[in-house]
């Protein structure tokens, strides 16, 4: 089975630090829901007056974006098991699953299993995008992040490259 042995490099997991920089406090993202450390969700909805106070260790962030990058690499491990992947797709489709969660990523998954690089780019693409919530909790209309298309660029770039032959 193609890629089970695979983890994501170094370089695969300095990205997210350098992309997103720890923040080490709980704080509400652009849809209004409870996030810290690496763009890591506590959860969904706003975070608690007691969370935003809540400091959060460097440690705790290391554990955190270890055992979601597992998590994504596993998700990889169970859907693109027929085409070989380059290091450099493995850790584009983890970051793109931590990003979007297993369910999010499984057509840009399914796509990289066929070998189908121009359907991932298109897929990977496609997320660019979040669903604000109101205080009350209801879903806005949704917004274009500029992060998110810098994100998708760094992300598509190796199956751009496996498209163009370089």
């Amino acid at each position: 089975m193609a890629n089970k042995t695979m983890r994501m490099s170094a370089a695969g997991m300095a990205a997210p630090r350098q992309r997103e920089h720890a923040v080490l406090r709980y704080y509400n993202d652009a849809a209004n829901h409870c996030t810290y450390g690496v763009g890591m969700l506590a959860h969904y909805g706003p975070c608690t007056p007691e969370e935003l106070r809540r400091p959060v260790s460097i440690a705790e962030v290391n554990i955190q974006l270890a055992t979601r990058v597992r998590h994504a690499e596993e998700a990889v491990h169970q859907r693109v098991r027929n085409h070989q992947l380059t290091q450099e797709q493995f850790d584009a489709l983890v970051s793109f699953t931590f990003n979007t969660g297993a369910t999010g990523a499984r057509a840009t998954l399914d796509a990289a299993n066929r070998g189908a690089s121009r359907e991932v780019v298109i897929h990977m693409n496609s997320n660019v995008y979040v669903h604000p919530r109101d205080a009350n909790g209801r879903r806005l209309a949704p917004v274009r992040l500029q992060g998110l298309v810098n994100r998708r660029r760094e992300e598509t770039a190796p199956f751009q490259a496996q498209q163009t032959g370089r």
